[in-house]
């Protein structure tokens, strides 16, 4: 007779639920249009040439790409620059927003989220898993919490082996979807 324990998986045969937000990238890739690259003297933005600028580059080198327009120079650039340029870009891209390529990021996981069944996790014990091979903003991770916590008995953060307690339900009322 043998008088080894049994070495038992806790991991696998706990009820976690593992919510891996890798599964909610949207492929494509990524292109920043900074605007300081047409500011005169790295300062104003000037109409006419702006307008030959936008008249004269070649939007279709954006087709099917998510797109983030902005201005990284510290300079005062007119809204209308903004949106001619998405105006512009918006035939060709599958996406356009204004901002950085963070909040590029931002905006496609919040279209995902929109789309998800979020009842799913309905009085789960939730893991948001800390490890993803893209570099996401903290707010994605932020956002992906508090849409959790409506639903979920649990959240913590990490891998199933190591979390972080984020939220935990002690109220044992219903949850509203």
């Amino acid at each position: 007779m043998d008088n080894q324990e049994q070495i038992i998986n806790r991991v696998a045969a706990s009820t976690l639920v593992l919510f891996n937000l890798e599964e909610y990238y949207q492929p494509g890739e990524r292109v920043l249009i900074d605007l300081k690259d047409q500011l005169h003297e790295g300062l104003i933005l000037r109409e006419k040439e702006f307008r030959q600028y936008v008249r004269s580059h070649n939007w279709q080198t954006y087709t099917g790409k998510h797109v983030a327009i902005t201005c990284s120079a510290d300079a005062i650039v007119p809204v209308w620059a903004f949106m001619l340029a998405a105006i512009s870009a918006s035939p060709y891209a599958r996406t356009v927003v204004t901002g950085s390529l963070a909040d590029l990021e931002i905006h496609l996981y919040r279209q995902a989220f929109d789309k998800l069944d979020w009842s799913r996790f309905k009085d789960a014990r939730v893991v948001i898993k800390g490890c993803s091979g893209h570099d996401l903003p903290p707010a994605v991770y932020a956002e992906a919490a508090a849409r959790m916590r409506s639903v979920a008995r649990s959240i913590m953060y990490g891998e199933p082996c190591s979390t972080v307690p984020l939220f935990k339900d002690t109220t044992g009322t219903e949850k509203k979807l």
